[in-house]
């Protein structure tokens, strides 16, 4: 009877009054998600944290390279050489190396421990709801997101003490840029 349910009275197959400690020791001892608590320690989201990281690495990709082709037509160089082996024989490395980083260790585990607090205060699948979560994705992560990529850039080249002047300067404008970008894969993400 008890692998019914039927072990502590009615209570456990109609759940009429479950007791809520009951609940959170089997909530807990049951969870193997990424992130949560597994012999009371803290799991690292792997998943998320690479997924993060093979984004950064092609968002970086694709950056570097149309930056040198734009920069190429503007110059006008020879169209007859192999515009693509130039390209990407002119790869920042090092930067790549600096993103993909950032995304493994960064933003992955970041935004998914976000993402499940948005979750959390945020549970109603409810047209509110969404944009409050599109809104605090903006104003609270974006900030987040950009302080910690210009500090983890000039860390990497050696350049701290250039990075209060760095955020003077590009994280309004980069948070401004970011919106037309982030406000749409919020509003989908969060749908």
């Amino acid at each position: 009877m008890d692998a019914l349910g039927f072990g502590s009275g009615f209570s456990g197959f109609w759940k009429w009054n479950p007791s809520p400690e009951s609940r959170r020791r089997r909530i807990r001892s049951n969870s193997t998600s990424p992130g949560s608590i597994v012999g009371g320690g803290y799991q690292f989201p792997v998943k998320q944290a690479i997924t993060a990281a093979s984004l950064a690495l092609t968002g970086n990709t694709i950056a570097q390279i149309s930056n040198r082709w734009s920069k190429a037509k503007e110059t006008d160089e020879n169209a007859s050489q192999d515009v693509l082996s130039r390209l990407l024989s002119e790869h920042d490395l090092l930067r790549a190396l600096r993103m993909t980083s950032y995304g493994f260790l960064f933003y992955g585990p970041g935004s998914f421990a976000w993402y499940q607090l948005l979750d959390h205060c945020l549970p109603k699948p409810n047209v509110q709801n969404l944009m409050l979560k599109v809104l605090l994705n903006q104003i609270v992560l974006g900030p987040c997101v950009i302080a910690v990529v210009f500090a983890w850039n000039n860390l990497w080249q050696q350049k701290l003490s250039e990075l209060p002047e760095k955020y003077r300067r590009d994280a309004l404008p980069a948070l401004l840029y970011g919106f037309r970008f982030w406000v749409p894969v919020s509003v989908l993400n969060f749908w």
